[in-house]
């Protein structure tokens, strides 16, 4: 049975060359991404997870809300255990099926059949596995005699088509999506959404990162709205995207009315979160953050 569980999880990256930032410099990336802080007092660190404690069972359908840098790719790292948490614990039980970056694993070097290997081991398959769905994958990828070359001879297209048909051949407990997959031409899409439709139908979990408040809407039946690496709300998926789209409004009240900008400039200040005074610590202070 599907099942996942983060405990006061936290995932922590350093940056060991970034001891002459500017004033500047420590204000911008604290919207772009999790919040900046200072490990020991000499090695900064971008707290991309901070104290996330979230809890998923079979049948979830879980939609990840927020802004670009928000957290939500990081979180689906780390479920993936591409991450590790620095700080709590992660208890997930079920076979993964990560659906983003779906070319990790892939070597251009070598053929699509030896890919398809490639793949098939990285998502957990054994040999025989892979053997068994060789012929299934090739014939949905529509590469023919292409599967025979070295990828790196591949548009980006076609190596997209062999990834998702590798990545879609599995049974998954627990599937990870981006809404950023593309497949490839108009016709393949076609095919492909159709497959996707079938995997999806088989995951116990699913967790999906979207901008598309249809998508969530869709294929969701709870969401967790993320703020710079933070849990913000959890729950009902009309609630939590209320509580989204209020927070951009207030935002954009806010910002010139005679601006031809004031949807950027709302997405900006939702993305900056705490004013300058807030993110520039006294020298010497634990962290550049409260």
């Amino acid at each position: 049975m599907a099942f996942i569980e983060l405990k006061n999880v936290s995932v922590l990256f350093p940056i060991y060359d970034s001891s002459t930032r500017s004033l500047k410099n420590r204000i911008l990336p604290a919207g772009l991404g999790g919040r900046i802080g200072s490990s020991d007092g000499h090695a900064s660190v971008v707290e991309a997870l901070t104290d996330v404690n979230l809890k998923f069972e079979h049948g979830d359908r879980v939609g990840l809300v927020g802004h670009n840098g928000a957290g939500k790719t990081t979180l689906l790292r780390l479920l993936a255990g591409l991450y590790e948490p620095c700080m709590g614990e992660a208890i997930i039980q079920g076979h993964i099926a990560p659906l983003f970056d779906i070319s990790l694993g892939m070597d251009p070097e070598a053929t699509g059949y030896d890919n398809i290997f490639l793949r098939g081991l990285f998502l957990g398959l054994t040999h025989k596995e892979v053997m068994a769905r060789m012929d299934d994958i090739a014939a949905f990828t529509d590469l023919g005699e292409f599967l025979n070359l070295p990828i790196r001879t591949y548009s980006a297209g076609m190596r997209m088509r062999l990834a998702f048909a590798v990545s879609t051949s599995i049974k998954p407990d627990i599937l990870l999506l981006d809404e950023g997959i593309g497949a490839g031409d108009a016709a393949f899409m076609e095919k492909a959404e159709k497959r996707l439709a079938g995997f999806t139908a088989q995951a116990g979990i699913i967790v999906l990162a979207s901008h598309s408040d249809g998508l969530i809407r869709k294929m969701c039946n709870t969401a967790v709205l993320m703020n710079r690496g933070q849990v913000v709300a959890t729950g009902d998926v009309e609630n939590v995207l209320k509580i989204y789209n209020d927070k951009i409004r207030a935002a954009s009240n806010q910002a010139n009315p005679e601006s031809n900008e004031d949807t950027e400039n709302a997405q900006l200040a939702l993305d900056l979160g705490p004013s300058v005074a807030e993110i520039a610590a006294p020298e010497g202070a634990d962290s550049l953050l409260p």
